[in-house]
């Protein structure tokens, strides 16, 4: 029997038949998922992707590669580079564009674009829409970055595209400093997401 558990394909299908299972069984609770519950749904796991490679590349192979690049005898991080960055990276920079395109989509359908008006179109003020709002935002900004700054250089530093030795320390630099802004704004727009359907 095969063991859907060992590809990676295999064990999403699984994630994803347990979790329509568990939709069908609080639908037989006479409490029905509805789309606008399927759509958040989708965008939170695409935002814990997003955010857990950045954390990932912030918290544990940045710091990895350092110690790796200052240990003369050891192996050096040329696996990181070769292997494991290209595959994070393509995983990091679809699920921050998935991430934003789902929470636009369920803005949409909810009817709370206003919320890139931080509430203010609406009399009186709302407060909804002001408080995600500022998360979209930090979102937003977040989703430029990955696209724009971090994808491009990261492509330099890896050896995607041919740069010289001086356009990959800048690239390095730049790509950092996008990289760590990310985090940074990163705490707010959790905290905006989960204060906005829950107060703070």
């Amino acid at each position: 029997m095969l063991n859907p558990l060992n590809s990676i394909k295999g064990t999403l299908i699984t994630g994803f038949i347990l979790a329509v299972i568990v939709m069908f069984l609080i639908k037989m609770g006479l409490v029905a998922p509805n789309w606008m519950t399927v759509l958040r749904w989708l965008h939170i796991i695409a935002g814990i992707t997003w955010i857990g490679l950045l954390y990932y590349f912030n918290f544990v192979q940045t710091p990895a590669l350092a110690k790796a690049a200052a240990d003369q005898g050891g192996p050096g991080g040329a696996g990181i580079s070769k292997y494991v960055a290209p595959l994070a990276l393509l995983w990091f920079r679809w699920s921050a564009l998935i991430t934003w395109l789902l929470g636009f989509s369920y803005l949409a359908s909810n009817r709370q674009l206003g919320a890139f008006l931080l509430g203010f179109a609406s009399s009186p003020m709302n407060l909804y829409q002001f408080i995600i709002g500022m998360g979209a935002w930090f979102g937003t900004i977040m989703l430029f970055n990955v696209w724009v700054l971090i994808w491009p250089n990261q492509k330099k530093i890896l050896g995607i595209v041919s740069a010289t030795d001086e356009q990959k320390a800048k690239a390095r630099k730049v790509a950092f400093l996008a990289s760590r802004t990310n985090v940074v704004l990163s705490i707010p727009m959790l905290l905006c997401m989960a204060a906005a359907g829950h107060g703070l």
